[in-house]
């Protein structure tokens, strides 16, 4: 099952950091559910002012998040959703974006919250939306981890007293 052996994290002095969140706008419920997730956790976080871009669909996700990341950001945040259908089409999409986020990450040193549902239906992604009557909350889930990899990049970064 999704979700067991998840860490608590738990993620502090972070209030200045810059943080932005794009979203997919296909399959709007579950995206309005991911999205006000992710505006939860920043807010429960103390980033009361974060950047939100809309992007057509998840496959999209990867190029807005590379521009973002080279304009003093942070951490991002992904958040869309595939959902498996009769062709490759899946395939070819959730491996596209998960490779381009992670290059996002990796290139430019700044976290990337992976908050892309893939799933085989919509009852599973509908499940993860962090809506009421969801069993998760991938949204926030998406916010606390870059925002807790943010942090710890400052201590990288840091030099050792």
């Amino acid at each position: 099952m999704s979700g067991n052996g998840a860490p608590e994290l738990t993620v502090k002095n972070c209030q200045d950091l810059r943080v932005a969140v794009v979203a997919a706008q296909w399959h709007e419920q579950i995206m309005d559910g991911l999205l006000g997730g992710a505006l939860r956790a920043l807010s429960e976080l103390g980033i009361d002012e974060s950047t939100v871009l809309r992007v057509p669909g998840s496959f999209e996700l990867p190029v807005v998040a590379s521009a973002l990341a080279g304009r003093g950001y942070d951490a991002v945040v992904a958040l869309g959703v595939v959902v498996r259908g009769g062709t490759p089409h899946f395939d070819y999409v959730c491996q596209g974006v998960t490779d381009g986020l992670v290059r996002v990450s990796v290139d430019t040193g700044v976290p990337v919250g992976f908050g892309v549902l893939t799933c085989d239906t919509e009852e599973q992604a509908l499940d993860r939306a962090g809506l009421e009557g969801s069993r998760e909350d991938k949204g926030c889930e998406a916010v606390t981890a870059a925002v807790a990899t943010a942090v710890t990049l400052r201590t990288v970064a840091e030099p050792w007293r």
